[in-house]
């Protein structure tokens, strides 16, 4: 019976909504964040162009400056629009023509790095981008998708015990991203901060899960609070729902490990002590960021979000919306399980961190 309902959500997904997002349909993609967003920032503020293996993360294990094994959601979202946005570290080389990810490993929700105090917060993210608009005369593209990603450094690496003022850092850069003329904001809540590996069996983990539930009561209570901004559309996307979903069932995600993390080591240092072979299997890339098919998972969730967005259904739908887009992403992850047991000849051709060794 659960087979017939994923393959019916699969089903349902692909008779109701395109395969794609139209290319067309967003002109640009901006992205303000922390770690869960960051492409290559910290990677090339580290000196990753010149030493991969030195920076942080290192390059391998980590991907090509993600703080992952492969593609994080920015990607895989980015993909699907037809836009692959610069790196705000790369702005002196190349010209944004799709977008900039401003994104950077550390990031606290309002100013300053957890770890590097001369990177910008979230909030002073969105203030460099608003000041350049203002700099240069302009107005933020209407066509644009924008993401307002954070708050999870403040509670895990900044003592940060009252949600307010980093619940105010976010919906303060929503809504001066809103006033420079932004239409399409993504603004996404947080997972179980409890449970991810780096705290999991220590006693903040109880505090850290009930600041998560706080914070996103707060961020919600916020945001709809904003809704009145005229011709603005904030489009929430609940990762702590998804989050909670993979835990709670993780074999129907094709996850097989929740607890401890494929990377064993000094993310910082580049002290890596071991490394799965099997990184697909698990939840956790190291001891606070997810795999990429975690990401994967969180860029459909983003997708069908934004799709359901456009079409004014009740609630129920837009469950059955999440739920099979959810089910076609555990489908796929399945099948490339069971490919993976093919012959090799048949086929065509990663130390524990602790909280102040790693960025996030």
């Amino acid at each position: 019976m659960k087979k017939q309902l994923v393959t019916a959500g699969f089903v349902f997904l692909s008779l109701i909504l395109p395969l794609k997002v139209l290319a067309s349909e967003f002109s640009q993609f901006f992205i303000f964040g922390d770690s869960l967003s960051d492409t290559g920032n910290v990677f090339n503020a580290t000196g990753g162009s010149l030493n991969p293996t030195q920076a942080i993360p290192s390059d391998p294990p980590f991907f090509q400056g993600r703080f992952s094994n492969n593609k994080i959601w920015v990607d895989f979202v980015g993909e699907e629009l037809g836009l692959s946005p610069t790196l705000s570290t790369s702005l002196s080389t190349t010209n944004p023509t799709q977008g900039i990810n401003y994104a950077f490993g550390g990031s606290n929700s309002g100013q300053d790095n957890a770890f590097v105090s001369t990177l910008p917060g979230v909030q002073e993210q969105v203030d460099l981008y608003t000041q350049t608009l203002v700099t240069n005369n302009q107005k933020a593209d209407p066509n644009a998708l924008y993401a307002v990603w954070g708050g999870a450094n403040d509670y895990l690496f900044g003592n940060v015990t009252d949600v307010n003022q980093t619940v105010s850092n976010l919906s303060n850069a929503v809504e001066s991203l809103a006033q420079a003329g932004a239409k399409n904001i993504l603004v996404f809540n947080l997972p179980d901060l409890g449970t991810v590996p780096l705290v999991s069996q220590t006693e903040n983990a109880t505090t850290l899960t009930t600041l998560t539930n706080n914070h996103n009561a707060a961020l919600t209570t916020a945001l709809d609070q904003l809704s009145n901004i005229s011709d603005v559309n904030i489009i929430t996307v609940d990762v702590n729902s998804l989050y909670n979903s993979v835990l709670a069932n993780p074999s129907e995600f094709g996850f097989e490990n929740i607890t401890t993390p494929c990377v064993i080591g000094d993310t910082i240092n580049g002290d890596i002590v071991s490394v799965c072979d099997n990184p697909d299997d698990f939840v956790f890339f190291d001891s606070v960021h997810p795999t990429s098919g975690v990401h994967k998972l969180l860029a459909e969730t983003v997708l069908t979000t934004i799709r359901a967005k456009s079409v004014p259904e009740s609630s129920t739908v837009l469950g059955l919306l999440v739920f099979s887009a959810l089910s076609a992403a555990a489908i796929l992850k399945h099948r490339q399980k069971q490919s993976a047991l093919i012959p090799v000849s048949s086929q065509i051709p990663h130390k524990q961190l602790s909280p102040t060794e790693i960025l996030k």
